[in-house]
């Protein structure tokens, strides 16, 4: 019996021995901006020194005199989202892109206050610097959220408002993405803190892009390494747990810049649903619901919903003198 016992014992310790080492193994380092910014800015990036220990990455790029656009990202993304956009609309739009602090190439001191208004703030602060007084705002999924956020908070400078796959609507059963269902718990986001998370990113890819083509090589190295810049993932595992303020239709009816809906009918990550909540909510917008397209609708069909956002605009918000 005691044999047995120590057997068992002996058996036991090894297991987590092994997985203490498995883990380690698992474990990265930060990669230093300088390293990040030779791989992954471009000669039309920017950097701005903000409030608050903030150095933003951002381009502004297309026809200078044309109205502003201004392009947000979703969670863990980056501005490299948007260049397909910003190749179909610099001839006829200024084009505002940037990286929310935690993402990308824009830096942060430690504590800064992530989340929508500390979000808000910076794309207030940005804007601007930059001279621009009045914009049409664009976001993505958390992006989206900002965006929504923003026009309420700041209704006399938002022209136009975008909100593609936006989030914002109380989740109902959680996300499929099984990082973003780690990524909710506690344990999880002491787990994940700093572990190669390569695997579930590409999962989470996968359930976004849905076009399996799209998820490169390339496109996963770019989420892994940006998200290990120095100080990032203190603030992406800080804004699965703070409190947000939720989409509720008294809230949204106060927004009234005129308003582009467009959703991927199988987007994975947020229901095409949400899409029909917005536009109920919101007086006067407009819904484009995408048949077989998923979370990011501006990379996996580029050209068609650029030119379904040119023709809104020009009817909605930047219409054409007879």
């Amino acid at each position: 019996m005691k044999t047995l016992f120590g057997g068992l014992l002996t058996a036991v310790v090894l297991i987590v021995v092994l997985a203490a080492f498995g883990w380690l193994a698992l474990q990265r380092k930060d990669i230093p901006y300088d390293s990040l910014e030779a791989k992954y800015d471009s000669p039309t990036s920017r950097y701005m020194e903000l409030p608050g220990g903030v150095r933003a990455h951002y381009r502004d790029e297309g026809r200078r005199e044309g109205p502003t656009l201004v392009l947000v990202h979703g969670y863990s993304a980056s501005l490299h989202a948007w260049e397909p956009w910003v190749r179909s609309l610099s001839s006829d739009y200024r084009i505002i892109s940037l990286d929310l602090p935690g993402h990308g190439l824009t830096r942060a001191d430690q504590g800064f206050p992530a989340g929508r208004q500390g979000y808000g703030a910076v794309i207030d602060e940005l804007t601007r610097r930059l001279g621009v007084e009045r914009f049409t705002l664009a976001g993505n999924s958390m992006g989206g959220g900002v965006a929504w956020e923003y026009a309420l908070d700041h209704p006399e400078r938002v022209e136009g408002l975008v909100l593609v796959d936006a989030a914002g609507w109380p989740r109902n059963g959680g996300d499929s993405a099984v990082i973003f269902k780690v990524l909710r718990q506690p344990w999880g986001r002491a787990l994940l803190r700093n572990i190669d998370t390569r695997p579930l990113v590409r999962q989470g890819l996968r359930s976004a892009y849905l076009d399996l083509n799209l998820v490169t090589p390339e496109l996963v190295d770019r989420y892994v390494e940006l998200a290990r810049a120095p100080g990032h993932r203190d603030i992406l595992l800080g804004l699965q747990s703070d409190p947000r303020r939720e989409a509720t239709p008294g809230l949204l009816s106060r927004i009234r810049a005129p308003t582009l809906v467009m959703f991927g009918q199988k987007d994975k990550l947020i229901p095409a649903a949400d899409g029909a909540r917005f536009v109920s909510a919101i007086p006067g917008s407009t819904l484009i619901v995408y048949p077989d397209v998923g979370h990011v609708p501006m990379e996996q069909i580029p050209d068609r919903s650029a030119s379904d956002l040119k023709a809104w605009l020009k009817a909605k918000v930047y219409p054409v003198a007879p």
